[in-house]
């Protein structure tokens, strides 16, 4: 089984649950700690990949650059785009002014890679009672845009589809 490498953007505003999000699905820990990113932070995961036309599977090693959420550096991280064959944009479902913000990230990597692929992550889900949640889901779907692949209600803390929405990303990548 042959191993490809694609980098990936993680990015959204400051204090969604960014470097969390990627510090359950590399080291599978959560911690109440708040760390702030400052600039890019890069993380490497590998994850398998089976699908009908890969019976042996294929390896891909997942380059997620963690990109600060600061306003003051939006002009740079795109930047960082440079290069990304995927995208995963989150907002906090306890912040509504985040989750407004989502359809400008998604145009801002789309104008960067007008290729490449983006899965939305509404974390904190486990912070907001359940009848309200799918709601949220639906109003921030923006699967009728080509490139958007899914919208996930996410918890960085309980782990809840944290891992399928990196291999969502990843297999569609293969």
């Amino acid at each position: 089984m042959s191993t490809i490498s694609k980098k990936i953007c993680l990015f959204g505003d400051f204090g969604v649950g960014k470097t969390s999000l990627i510090r359950q699905f590399v080291e599978c820990q959560f911690s109440d700690e708040y760390l702030s990113t400052v600039g890019v932070k890069l993380s490497r995961k590998s994850v398998e990949i089976f699908t009908k036309d890969l019976y042996d599977g294929q390896s891909l090693q997942l380059i997620i650059w963690d990109i600060e959420g600061s306003t003051k550096f939006k002009a740079v991280a795109k930047n960082y785009f440079q290069g990304s064959k995927g995208a995963v944009i989150v907002g906090d479902v306890t912040q509504p002014e985040t989750l407004n913000h989502l359809q400008d990230h998604i145009q801002s990597f789309l104008a960067v890679n007008p290729k490449s692929y983006i899965v939305v992550a509404l974390n904190k889900s486990d912070m907001i009672a359940g009848e309200y949640l799918e709601k949220m889901r639906q109003m921030y779907q923006f699967s009728e845009q080509n490139n958007v692949l899914n919208t996930y209600l996410t918890s960085a803390k309980t782990g809840k589809h944290v891992d399928e929405i990196f291999k969502t990303l990843a297999t569609r990548l293969i």
